[in-house]
């Protein structure tokens, strides 16, 4: 059992706690978190970027998805936790196992400032019927973590309209209208993301996701900002000055919110803000619960945003289709791993213009490390890329001009006909998705399909949705677009896609303990016409990177697949073989060859 588990329960009991609920959210409900506020983490052992951890005298549970049930079952062996796999059948929600597990008088505490609002009212509910407390004012975990990391206070810097392609005013202007249409004075924003979109300012305050710690009050004719000020430099706080922007100190925002105007009416996310801070909110200030405007704004991408993402993909691309070639011709014989495998990556990344920084922490998984769907390779696990199978590789970067997330899945040496089956199965339900042209109106959860019908098929499926919404340098991870099938999915499935939308395009296979494969476009949508019977749209590739000539058979694809799989690398060949070496060039040009 871990020391960490045994701390907390030391400190429950001294604080007369019967149960403690541990979420991965910061104080924004961020989907990545910096150090400070990995308390998950740090009791369980587990480091997914997705769980909720519950800790009982007698017994504790961790829940997260598919995406890591074979990694939480890793990383929780011996640790006194049990795994609970969201969704599969039988298994208890963290709800139900509360109202399971707990007794009247006794009492669930958590930190209620990293438990968004909206669910923090459902745990109360749900407890409360049954004679339960909740308290929402303690952080245990805090309590007992030794040299807990500081609070992170980088550096904030300003996006130029150049890249961002719309000023602060434009974008404050967008969100006042949607407020009168709402009859709402103010706005209140937790969302990292979303802040940093609005302000047009960029930051560094969690790993891989350029965002600053902060939350945004608009009122009808004045802005505040709560940010921790010590980051902000005098120049950047002069220019916000010019729309109307004041700037207040990062924790004063729950005094402010306290003194609200009774009678006045305020627009909030309950799902992305606190219960700390949602209990300032005075009861005489009516709110509005709906979605944060700001969520849709920023997914339409504006047009100079998708141009400068085409140039921040060829970019990637070049970088990308640099280190398939040296994996599979120049690395065979040297003393290669995982890790060393993913700096070779970032090293060709960095030679790139206005490279930022990796999207995401990346996963180089070989052989049956790639069945793992968000594997990292650590000291103990860290595979040598020896002998023949697959390379699953899923990476991403941050430019100036926006960001990229793109998986190829890569055969080292030789592959069987069951790997080069599923691999062309896998690549029909991309192509699938990606040639499809729909009706405006549509949603990702009724397109998810297309690209597991050719796995279906064959008997096999993925656990995880086939795409996400992907931020200009901001999230790889961001709503509200996607694609999946499944209506229980918590966000996404019902979004009508829009002209200007960014989403991944990602299904997969995985055969645990043997390999998994994953090829992953962004694709943005676009317009393709209007007739009697709507307006059309389409989806356009942005990731320029080959796939796998070794890994395909043409006989098992249609004509009009491979029609499109010779344009789409007729177009990756166009765009990058200007910034090869000839040695490159002539690999790309043969790996890029028609098929006929």
């Amino acid at each position: 059992m871990r020391v960490e588990l045994q701390a907390l329960r030391r400190r429950m009991e001294k604080r007369g706690v019967d149960g403690c609920l541990i979420m991965t959210d910061d104080f924004h409900g961020s989907e990545y978190v910096g150090g400070y506020f990995k308390s998950r983490e740090y009791i369980s052992g587990f480091t997914g970027s997705a769980g909720t951890l519950v800790v009982l005298k007698e017994e504790a549970g961790l829940w997260t998805d598919g995406r890591y049930f074979l990694q939480a079952r890793q990383q929780l062996k011996d640790s006194g936790i049990v795994l609970y796999p969201m969704g599969e059948p039988g298994v208890l929600t963290v709800e139900e196992f509360l109202c399971e597990k707990m007794k009247a008088g006794q009492t669930l505490a958590f930190d209620g400032r990293c438990v968004m609002a909206s669910y923090a009212r459902k745990i109360r509910s749900a407890l409360s019927r049954q004679g339960t407390d909740v308290c929402g004012d303690w952080d245990l975990p805090g309590e007992v973590w030794e040299n807990r990391p500081a609070l992170s206070c980088q550096k904030v810097w300003q996006l130029e309209k150049k890249y961002a392609g719309r000023t602060v005013g434009e974008k404050l202007k967008d969100i006042r209208s949607f407020m009168k249409e709402q009859k709402t004075a103010w706005f209140l924003s937790a969302s990292l993301e979303d802040i940093c979109w609005t302000l047009n300012v960029r930051g560094n305050d969690v790993e891989c996701t350029p965002v600053v710690l902060s939350y945004l009050l608009v009122g009808e004719s004045r802005v505040i900002w709560y940010v921790q000020r010590k980051a902000v430099c005098a120049q950047i706080e002069k220019d916000l000055e010019k729309d109307g922007i004041e700037i207040k100190e990062y924790g004063q925002v729950f005094s402010d919110v306290s003194r609200l105007p009774a009678g006045s009416s305020l627009l909030c996310d309950s799902g992305r803000v606190n219960e700390a801070l949602w209990s300032c909110i005075p009861e005489r200030v009516m709110v509005v619960d709906k979605k944060n405007p700001t969520e849709l704004l920023k997914a339409v991408k504006n047009p100079v945003e998708v141009e400068n993402e085409r140039i921040a993909h060829r970019k990637d691309g070049v970088a990308v289709t640099k280190f398939i070639h040296w994996v599979k011709k120049k690395a065979a014989g040297k003393t290669v791993t995982e890790r060393s495998a993913a700096d070779r990556l970032e090293r060709y990344r960095e030679e790139q213009e206005n490279y930022v920084g990796p999207s995401f922490a990346p996963i180089m998984a070989y052989k049956e490390h790639g069945a793992i769907v968000h594997y990292s390779a650590g000291e103990q696990s860290d595979a040598s890329l020896s002998g023949d199978g697959f390379l699953l590789s899923d990476t991403g970067g941050h430019y100036l001009e926006g960001t990229t997330d793109i998986t190829r899945t890569i055969a080292l040496g030789k592959i069987g006909r069951e790997e080069k089956e599923l691999y062309t199965a896998v690549l029909r339900g991309h192509i699938q998705l990606a040639d499809v042209r729909f009706l405006k109106g549509c949603t990702g959860g009724n397109l998810d399909v297309l690209a597991r019908a050719p796995l279906w098929e064959k008997g096999y499926d993925y656990n995880h949705g086939t795409g996400h919404g992907v931020g200009y340098l901001l999230s790889v991870h961001e709503g509200p677009n996607s694609f999946r099938y499944r209506s229980s999915a918590k966000k996404g499935a019902d979004c009508v896609l829009e002209e200007g939308m960014i989403t991944s395009n990602e299904p997969g296979v995985y055969l645990e303990g043997r390999f998994g494969i994953r090829l992953e476009n962004l694709m943005v949508c676009k317009k393709d016409g209007e007739n009697d019977h709507g307006n059309f749209l389409r989806m356009e590739p942005l990731t320029m990177v080959p796939f796998d000539r070794e890994a395909i058979l043409p006989e098992q694809m249609t004509e009009k697949e491979l029609s499109w799989l010779n344009r789409y690398h007729q177009k990756v060949y166009d765009a990058l073989a200007p910034y090869l070496s000839e040695e490159e060039k002539e690999w790309l040009r043969k790996e890029t060859a028609p098929f006929s």
